[in-house]
């Protein structure tokens, strides 16, 4: 087991830490939740550089580390979606995970085909997960009763996410609709 997929492992089984702090009837379990949340977010990008950096990487850790981001945003969306009760904040969280399941499939569909390169991780797609941390950070930090301007930073941060969440989708979409289509190779476009 190597320290990056036990960074990873750490991730996952912090998410039902996180659910129990954030459900804490305290005043502090706002802040305390986002500090956890923002830890999963840095053992992210921690084990991802040390399986480059140690030469680490495994299919197990492949296979895990985008589970593990997924599994901890969608908790973290769907708590919020309770706390905010908006329709608003809903259907970006909708928009956010639901591309989250239809990109994950496109990839494995690709993937069987050999072409999962042709829907790798692009830097819109990492500028997304940046906007998505942010605000999800933002949100479970400050009781928005208390705190409604930062309410509103946190949801101009999400929508942010959720544009970029679409924009990113229809890339991934574009690349792989050749072969989506059974295109490739009959000289149609």
């Amino acid at each position: 087991m190597t320290l990056a997929n036990q960074l990873t492992l750490l991730r996952v089984a912090l998410i039902p830490v996180f659910v129990l702090v954030f459900y804490l009837p305290y005043q502090w379990s706002y802040m305390a939740s986002a500090i956890i949340f923002a830890a999963a977010a840095a053992t992210d990008w921690l084990d991802g550089y040390l399986a480059r950096k140690l030469n680490q990487s495994t299919p197990f850790g492949a296979f895990l580390d985008p589970v593990a981001d997924k599994l901890m945003v969608a908790t973290a969306l769907v708590l919020l979606v309770g706390l905010h009760k908006s329709a608003w904040f809903t259907i970006a969280a909708a928009v956010i995970i639901g591309r989250e399941i239809a990109v994950s499939a496109l990839r494995e569909w690709m993937a069987e085909l050999g072409k999962r390169g042709s829907v790798a991780v692009s830097y819109i797609g990492k500028i997304k997960t940046t906007a998505q941390i942010a605000a999800i950070i933002v949100l479970l930090a400050f009781d928005v009763r208390e705190y409604p301007l930062m309410e509103t930073v946190g949801y101009i941060l999400l929508y942010i996410a959720a544009a970029l969440t679409l924009w990113s989708m229809v890339m991934y979409l574009r690349a792989a609709w050749p072969t989506l289509m059974g295109e490739e190779g009959s000289g149609k476009s």
